[in-house]
């Protein structure tokens, strides 16, 4: 069976990283070799290394739609004015994306049709590879979908919540948008659940209200995005597709 692909996924770590140590120490095998002694030992390159393999198959690339996201573009400039807390919050956090993905903190947003957030989600991946992190970006369904797909290979379920455990960032898109289901609640929790104990950073988005998610989502579930995520960051107005709809096609920037 073809290693599942993700919706839409861009990681900077490629074939370079893989024949050059990042930190100038070991040959790029991710060992440093004693000569003298004819021994070797770990480079501290090559936890990074075995990670990189491991999500190496979740590779792709930004959507197209959101690769010229931007503070300073519409209709993320607009919403400064609009929401110029939230968009705070979401700067703060790019400006110090470092700091976020190595100590597993994310963030996730909220908000009805056409509110921004899966643009401000995708400018917060967009960031993240920037940086070099390894970034994989779902939609809900899709990532179920996959999950489903993997269970008719031996081994293959247990290798892509693997591979989600060990992505620097996890992006998933419409939180609450799949029926709830016991499957999807298992697979959902364990997917979020495994990046808490990893210390993984999520991002995500919903339109569900904060009293909505918990039934939707499970609480269980809901509790380690709260650990993970902080409060959710919370976008309102109306759609703005239905402004931008009839812009000139050169100035449209696409909302979520």
């Amino acid at each position: 069976m073809n290693a599942p692909e993700p919706l839409e996924f861009t990681a900077r770590r490629g074939s370079a990283a893989a024949s050059a140590c990042p930190l100038g120490v070991c040959d790029g095998s991710g060992f440093v070799v004693d000569e003298a002694t004819n021994t070797a030992v770990d480079c501290a390159c090559r936890a990074a290394r075995i990670a990189a393999a491991r999500t190496a198959r979740l590779e792709g690339r930004i959507p197209k739609l959101y690769r010229g996201v931007s503070f300073d573009r519409p209709p993320i400039s607009d919403m400064a004015r609009t929401a110029p807390d939230q968009i705070r919050s979401v700067r703060r956090y790019v400006q110090a994306i470092d700091a976020n993905i190595d100590g597993g903190r994310g963030l996730w947003i909220q908000g009805s049709v056409g509110t921004g957030k899966t643009t401000l989600a995708m400018l917060v991946s967009k960031a993240a590879l920037d940086a070099g992190r390894s970034v994989a970006i779902y939609s809900l369904p899709r990532l179920l979908n996959l999950l489903r797909e993997s269970m008719e290979s031996d081994g293959g379920l247990l290798d892509l919540l693997d591979r989600l455990t060990a992505v620097d960032l996890l992006h998933i898109d419409d939180l609450g948008a799949e029926n709830r289901t016991d499957w999807v609640l298992e697979q959902l929790y364990s997917i979020v659940n495994a990046r808490y104990e990893s210390e993984r950073a999520i991002v995500a988005t919903t339109n569900l209200m904060p009293d909505e998610l918990a039934d939707r989502l499970g609480a269980r579930t809901v509790s380690r995005l709260v650990e993970i995520c902080g409060d959710l960051i919370p976008l309102g107005g109306q759609d703005m597709r239905r402004e931008y709809r009839a812009a000139p096609a050169s100035i449209i920037e696409h909302t979520g």
